[in-house]
């Protein structure tokens, strides 16, 4: 059997989780790492999570499987360092934007390419945080992938299969707008939310009286402002009306609250409980 070899770039919670969970489906893979901190490198040695680590970009292009599990700006910038890539070499983005990292690849290069968002992750980042089983059952999004060549569309299907994951596909555009309501709104609002309670409260009531719902709604502020800094600067526009809206009906609440509307205050309840009957 053939080995395939797979260059991850960003050897944190997703390259690690991929690397991980591609090795308990096959061992027809060797795993070449890259990354700006050089720590996560020799976590991800430690950890069996690559077999090696390259010492440029130069080595990681003449992989056969490139991931890319960077800040989203970063893969705009690695995208655009490449140059000539191997017809037979796939590159495959995990970025949780889509439209501008979809736009901003070389055309010389934009065969080679499959951009995907993989519907997962956890508040946690770095070597230690990954596991295998981070995408299994999970929703993978890939967008604009008439783009894509007919063998890297073919290579990222059979990759995202294999670790357990559903194939959805998207327009780039779409994806963004989707996105910004579904995942990107809720941690701005998960930031605002603890900058909320820390403003107000001292750390000893927080500690006493922080209950799951507090936990689970502040959970996601713990994740990597550098990574969300540029996700939200890449979909600025539909972040902000995302937003708009959710200030739209949190006015709403405010409202009837103030004019002791109690029962179309349960009515707007009840018509958020059946969010529940999608999910």
């Amino acid at each position: 059997m053939s080995t395939t070899k797979i260059g991850i770039i960003g050897l944190g919670l997703m390259g690690g989780s991929l690397s991980l969970a591609l090795q308990q489906s096959s061992t027809a893979y060797y795993f070449v790492g890259l990354d700006h901190n050089h720590t996560h490198e020799k976590e991800a040695l430690d950890l069996g999570i690559v077999d090696t680590i390259a010492n440029n970009l130069e080595e990681i292009s003449q992989c056969d499987i490139i991931i890319l599990t960077i800040p989203v700006d970063g893969i705009i910038a690695i995208s655009n360092a490449f140059g000539t890539l191997d017809p037979k070499t796939t590159v495959i983005d995990l970025g949780s934007t889509k439209e501008k990292i979809s736009q901003s690849i070389p055309p010389a290069i934009r065969a080679n390419f499959v951009t995907a968002h993989p519907m997962t992750g956890t508040e946690k980042f770095g070597p230690s945080s990954a596991v295998s089983h981070l995408y299994q059952e999970k929703v993978v999004v890939l967008c604009d992938i008439q783009k894509s060549g007919t063998y890297q569309q073919t290579v990222a299907k059979e990759l995202f299969e294999r670790i357990g994951m559903k194939l959805v596909f998207m327009d780039a555009v779409e994806h963004d707008r989707h996105a910004a309501f579904i995942s990107h709104m809720p941690h701005a609002l998960s930031y605002a939310l603890a900058n909320t309670v820390m403003s107000q409260e001292a750390a000893e009531s927080i500690i006493n009286l922080a209950g799951g719902g507090f936990r689970d709604m502040s959970r996601i502020a713990k994740s990597s402002p550098n990574m969300w800094e540029d996700i939200f600067r890449q979909n600025k526009h539909n972040l902000l009306e995302a937003m708009e809206s959710f200030q739209s009906e949190l006015k709403k609440c405010q409202t009837m609250i103030e004019q002791e509307k109690w029962k179309e205050l349960n009515h707007w309840m009840q018509d958020a409980n059946r969010l529940h009957e999608i999910l």
